[in-house]
């Protein structure tokens, strides 16, 4: 198979689809990689690296559409990319279609293949080619945050873990997931006095006997959520339905009387986000203020340590990567069930149930299409 690796276009995004292993990987089972030249120069990686795994390099990302069998990337397509996709044409990447009509609209339109990371399954639950960028944006959601409340930059002034004889900031985090799991332990080592709530008492129970007294478990529900966004003085959002649009737990009637100066982080925005008052934001222009509370709803976290990402994600991808290529998709989904999960729009039809149906798209299963 052939495969096409462009450049990322998205704003600030330097992170890349296939790293030189990678490729190396692909070129070894006996496949072709087109690589766009300087696709991942932004982290160092270089195209004289990748001419060395074995691709080869096309000028232009219209020279990789027009003759890659399979794309691959790392965030959704833009218009101009979803242009210049084809029927038949296999898309892999993170797509985060629910709360974004025109993106999926355009997919259907294509006739392409489009899987996306962020919903395929792994044997022992959870979705494992999310994690890695959860991961990384559970840890960065606190940095982030902690540097918004500084007063230069719109915060209230407030060291995160405090000095002694002066007390540490209130972290909120909601969602117990993989997101508020990797938040929970950069702010409790940054000292803050951290509350985690989520409905599942199974992980806050496994959450309490890891951290003890350091921090403070919470069964989420309306009166709990308000009762803890009103006290926090940074509120890190790390709910997910996956496939579906995020609920929107935190109200703008709560954001307009939260402390003036307070930070929220809504690591939920790819999805649509969880607080009512979100809209994305980019590494440019990361934040805006609703009511006086400074908002960091950057939609591409990750990017900003690019080159960590890059390399985290590809551990997880290369292995569905492989088995596409080696099988084509259609073997490939019948083979694995997990990989099926991740099948959202093929050939003209909406294939996973979570964004018909917030979509208003008709429903067609997977495995109708598999032959």
């Amino acid at each position: 198979m052939l495969i096409g690796l462009p450049k990322e276009i998205k704003n600030n995004e330097f992170r890349v689809g296939l790293t030189p292993a990678s490729v190396r990987e692909l070129t070894h089972h006996g496949h072709q990689v087109l690589v766009q030249r300087g696709a991942g120069v932004g982290i160092g990686l270089l195209d004289e690296h990748y001419l060395a795994a074995g691709a080869q390099l096309a000028n232009d990302a219209a020279q990789v559409f027009s003759q890659a069998e399979m794309i691959v990337k790392v965030k959704e397509p833009q218009p101009q990319e979803c242009a210049m996709l084809r029927p038949g044409q296999i898309l892999y990447t993170y797509l985060h279609l629910a709360p974004d009509p025109e993106q999926t609209a355009a997919l259907v339109k294509s006739g392409a293949v489009c899987i996306a990371y962020e919903t395929i399954t792994g044997p022992g639950g959870g979705l494992p080619l999310l994690a890695p960028m959860s991961e990384v944006a559970g840890r960065m959601a606190v940095q982030a945050g902690a540097a918004h409340l500084e007063k230069s930059k719109g915060g209230m002034g407030i060291l995160l873990g405090g000095v002694p004889g002066v007390p540490a900031a209130h972290v909120v985090i909601l969602g117990a997931g993989v997101v508020g799991t990797h938040a929970l332990q950069i702010a409790v080592g940054m000292g803050a006095r951290v509350s985690v709530l989520d409905k599942n008492v199974d992980r806050l129970r496994q959450l309490d006997l890891i951290f003890g007294n350091r921090i403070h478990t919470v069964f989420s529900n309306a009166q709990s959520v308000e009762d803890a966004v009103l006290d926090a003085d940074l509120v890190v959002g790390g709910v997910l339905i996956p496939g579906a649009a995020a609920p929107k737990l935190v109200t703008r009637s709560m954001i307009s009387r939260m402390k003036q100066g307070a930070v929220v982080v809504d690591v939920a925005i790819d999805q649509g986000g969880c607080f009512e008052t979100s809209h994305a934001t980019t590494h440019a222009e990361p934040t805006f203020l609703v009511d006086g509370v400074v908002h960091y709803c950057v939609a591409n976290m990750p990017g900003a340590v690019a080159r960590t990402s890059t390399f985290a994600l590809n551990n997880a991808t290369i292995g569905h990567a492989l088995a596409l290529a080696d099988k084509g998709w259609q073997q490939a989904l019948k083979d694995n069930e997990h990989l099926k999960h991740g099948l959202n729009v093929a050939l003209g039809h909406v294939t996973y149930e979570a964004v018909a149906n917030t979509l208003g798209y008709a429903y067609v299963n997977a495995d109708a299409l598999l032959g």
